[in-house]
């Protein structure tokens, strides 16, 4: 897995108030702060931005996953506001800020963070304005890691009561997947990334590892890939035009690529949970 220790610092300063693609003009409703978990129903409730599209529903959803330096805020405002523009319920997690953690960057995804995913998809399945049937998980870097974990194989997606019907992962650390995706994945990365490497998700979707440990290729659903070339690292992320580099890794914000992955996660949903297909 790739090594995330102490981004979040560094982070602060150059992703807040970052703007995100500039085609979500009549966005819907602005985003609602909800508790989605009481205090009363979990020691470590959770938090986020919901948003509603316009239009009667139930609509098609998205649970949205924030990266290991966690601003997810941020990322609402980057993908939420745009996916509720295509006419999808959004709920933009915050993993850290109910359990007082400021980084995950140091050792990997918080354990108790593991069920996340579907602890927001049971909240979004008990709204009148969700289709329960069609609601897929996006997520990035550190998030887009716990998207996979959501949706392959295995104890977190077998013991999950409602579930997911697609996973996008946008440059996840793809090295610790291994099981077979329960439903339609598609993963997009950079080809200059040097923090979660291309080439490691491009094992993941052949069916193979550097470990020499293979999934079943050809068994559940296959994996989509994308890679941008030129592209590296956060390259959603408009904060990062100048880029920079951290801990030995090169953050830079790719206008080209940014605007091909809307396209692509915008084809990709449509083909999946359904939903408007509306030009940009």
């Amino acid at each position: 897995m790739a090594n995330f220790t102490g981004l979040a610092a560094s982070l602060a300063v150059l992703l807040i108030g970052s703007a995100g693609p500039d085609h979500a003009a009549g966005a819907g409703q602005p985003p609602a702060f909800v508790e989605f978990e009481t205090p009363l129903a979990s020691a470590q409730p959770l938090q986020g931005y919901l948003r509603l599209p316009d239009g009667p529903g139930p609509s098609p959803a998205v649970v949205l996953l924030h990266g290991c330096s966690g601003f997810f805020k941020q990322l609402d405002e980057r993908w939420g506001r745009l996916l509720a523009a295509w006419g999808y319920v959004t709920l933009t997690v915050d993993r850290f800020g109910p359990r007082g953690i400021t980084s995950a960057c140091a050792s990997g995804p918080p354990a108790a963070t593991v069920n996340d995913a579907y602890r927001a998809l049971s909240f979004l399945a008990r709204q009148s304005s969700v289709d329960p049937a069609r609601v897929a998980v996006v997520g990035f870097s550190q998030g887009a890691e716990l998207a996979l974990f959501s949706v392959e194989r295995g104890a977190i997606e077998r013991n999950a009561t409602e579930k997911f019907r697609a996973a996008v992962a946008f440059y996840p650390p793809c090295l610790n997947i291994k099981g077979d995706m329960t439903v339609p994945t598609l993963i997009m990365v950079g080809e200059l990334d040097d923090w979660t490497p291309a080439r490691e998700c491009l094992s993941l979707a052949e069916g193979r590892d550097d470990y020499g440990i293979s999934r079943r290729k050809d068994t559940g659903y296959p994996i989509k890939l994308i890679v941008y070339p030129g592209a590296y690292h956060d390259f959603d992320v408009p904060a990062f035009g100048t880029p920079r580099t951290l801990l030995g890794h090169h953050l830079e914000f790719n206008e080209a690529a940014r605007d091909q992955s809307v396209d692509a996660l915008r084809k990709f949903l449509y083909a999946t949970i359904g939903g408007q297909e509306r030009s940009q």
